[in-house]
């Protein structure tokens, strides 16, 4: 895995300053392909990419703030004085979140997973009620999610699949804010397994609920095999939103899934990213996961 070596330059550290009040030595987070994490104090600044808009990330960071009111689980972003959760600095939006202490859960562990399952279900139902408005930019995994094709994964095109989306989309017509990339490394559990912060919240979007349960069962069970039931059942009995989905629908949401990681993929290899062995045969096997899936 690849992640962003955005620095902490004395321009941001003096406007986080001057926003929050955020002082410290900025010790370096782990993780981050697009934004990079610095632990100032109490403190964490996310330094985003260049040219991402504020109101694109004030959408995003609306969302995890709402979530925030009923599950303290959810990590939302400090704002400043005037209200905002976002400044920019050097064409970078920066933003300032309380600090967590926990590691990423293992998903191999089976009381772990079942604990992340439990909280996807919790976070679905806080967010239910949120009416956002539209993204200001669609999210990545948006796109084709509809039936709409994916020119930017045209080596995975499949026509059946579009259909088959577009069809799942009309009979399942609920929409609600998803986190849009709820795997471990957005997580943090305390040494004895709690799970006690959900972060990362630049990719929510508004969607079917059963699209992330999906995608999460397959973050959460083998990735390289497929999605995990377990992780499954132990959200519908949680009381999560999303409705039962049988082996065909879990399947060709996952598939959606995989295909935009995919592109994912190869946008960051058109951006220069070099991506190692270990990278390269894991982008192999997930590919072969999706041939692997199809119902």
């Amino acid at each position: 895995m690849i992640y962003a070596k955005t620095p902490l330059t004395p321009e941001i550290r003096a406007a986080a300053s001057r926003a929050w009040g955020a002082e410290g030595e900025g010790e370096r987070l782990y993780g981050g392909e697009e934004s990079a994490a610095y632990r100032l104090g109490g403190h964490v600044l996310r330094v985003g990419p260049a040219g991402r808009g504020v109101a694109e990330s004030e959408w995003c960071h609306a969302v995890a703030r709402h979530a925030a009111v009923t599950l303290p689980e959810a990590v939302a972003p400090l704002a400043t004085d005037g209200g905002a959760t976002v400044v920019v600095v050097d064409g970078r939006p920066i933003s300032c979140w309380p600090y967590v202490e926990g590691s990423w859960p293992d998903s191999d562990v089976p009381a772990q997973r079942e604990a992340g399952a439990r909280l996807l279900a919790r976070l679905h139902r806080a967010l239910a009620g949120l009416r956002p408005g539209p993204r200001p930019v669609p999210a990545f995994q948006e796109s084709g999610l509809y039936g709409d094709p994916h020119p930017d994964a045209a080596d995975l095109a499949d026509p059946v699949l579009d259909r088959w989306l577009a069809g799942f989309h009309a009979g399942h017509p609920v929409r609600h804010p998803l986190h849009g990339d709820y795997y471990t490394g957005n997580t943090l559990a305390t040494d004895d397994g709690r799970i006690v912060a959900v972060l990362d919240w630049d990719e929510t979007f508004v969607g079917a609920p059963e699209l992330e349960l999906a995608a999460a069962a397959l973050e959460w069970g083998d990735d390289l095999i497929g999605p995990s039931k377990e992780f499954v059942a132990a959200y519908h009995e949680e009381g999560g939103t999303a409705a039962p989905l049988d082996e065909e629908s879990l399947a060709q949401l996952v598939r959606h899934k995989l295909r935009r990681e995919y592109a994912y993929f190869r946008k960051a290899a058109a951006s220069g990213v070099r991506h190692d062995e270990e990278d390269l045969e894991y982008h192999r096997a997930r590919v072969e996961l999706f041939h692997r899936l199809r119902p």
